[in-house]
């Protein structure tokens, strides 16, 4: 097989349509895909924007005819699950097609997929992604790759309608090594901006104009340029669940660990992101790391009075 196969046109798998995955199937479907797609809930497959899709009861059903399964799912048991579960996708995958994993897993779950994978003559590439709901809907996420080249060469035709910029990194794996170290990145820098505008909310700073004078300095960042109106409004509309990124922390953690580093940081970060899950702020976006910078001795709202 060669890259040609995956051209628009052809026949495509999509499995898990939520906040990243609905709109990459959007691009996807936009860009002359044949799409049969699957959810968990079910209820985005009829996106009036996938209008055309075929809807599918399983990802079994959703890989058949097809030469390749865009999967993009919340955690490690997800993407064992879709694979290898009931009416997994793995045993009805055809021999020499390719799974294109945008999930953000463990290095070693990846591994292990695509060994089984392999087994039955399907390869794998790890392809998680970066760029919030914004790049996912404009088609500019930033693709992480671990795997083959010659598979990557493959999965270009697809990760170019997806993505803006893909990057290859070396063998399978590898791809959610780099995303843990960027969600690290995402930690510190949301932790950043809602300690500055906690500060500046107590200071009685007009901070809508702090934010523009900032923004473009040392001091900018994509979490102060996209989240800070969030946290000055104390609304946080879904770009990316709390819990989700909390998990992808473990992630990065546990490699940390592994080779006797210290994250001192986003350890505290994770910390702040606990006790924000056990007052119910777990579906929230990260942004929602403003309501854990608080005075001393002050408790954390709970979620269901957020404004």
């Amino acid at each position: 097989m060669t890259g040609s196969d995956l051209l628009p046109a052809a026949p495509l798998a999509c499995v898990g349509l939520g906040a990243l995955g609905l709109p990459m199937a959007i691009n996807l479907q936009q860009a002359g895909y044949s799409l049969r797609v699957h959810t968990r809930s079910r209820t985005a497959e009829t996106d009036p924007a996938l209008d055309g899709a075929l809807a599918c009861a399983s990802p079994a059903a959703a890989v058949a005819g097809c030469q390749a399964l865009v999967l993009c799912v919340s955690d490690d048991a997800a993407v064992e699950t879709v694979l290898w579960g009931a009416d997994g996708a793995g045993p009805a995958l055809a021999e020499g097609s390719l799974v294109i994993d945008c999930s953000t897993i463990a290095p070693a779950t990846s591994q292990a997929m695509a060994k089984r994978l392999s087994a039955r003559g399907v390869q794998y590439l790890d392809a998680p992604v970066t760029g919030g709901t914004e790049g996912a809907k404009a088609g500019t996420l930033t693709v992480l790759c671990g795997g083959e080249a010659v598979n990557l060469d493959r999965a270009r035709p697809v990760l170019e309608t997806i993505g803006g910029s893909i990057h290859h990194f070396g063998p399978i794996g590898a791809g959610q090594q780099v995303k843990a170290i960027n969600q690290v990145l995402v930690a510190g820098s949301y932790a950043a901006v809602a300690e500055a505008i906690a500060l500046g909310q107590h200071l009685q700073l007009p901070m809508e104009q702090v934010v523009q004078a900032l923004k473009h300095g040392a001091a900018g960042s994509w979490a102060l340029q996209h989240r800070s109106a969030a946290m000055l409004t104390d609304h946080y509309p879904l770009g990316f669940k709390l819990a989700l990124h909390h998990k992808d922390l473990g992630i990065a953690l546990d490699a940390a660990a592994a080779t006797g580093l210290n994250l001192p940081i986003t350890a505290a970060v994770r910390a702040q992101e606990e006790a924000l899950m056990q007052q119910g702020f777990g579906t929230s976006d990260v942004s929602v790391l403003r309501r854990g910078v608080r005075k001393a001795g002050a408790e954390v709202p709970k979620a269901n009075t957020m404004s």
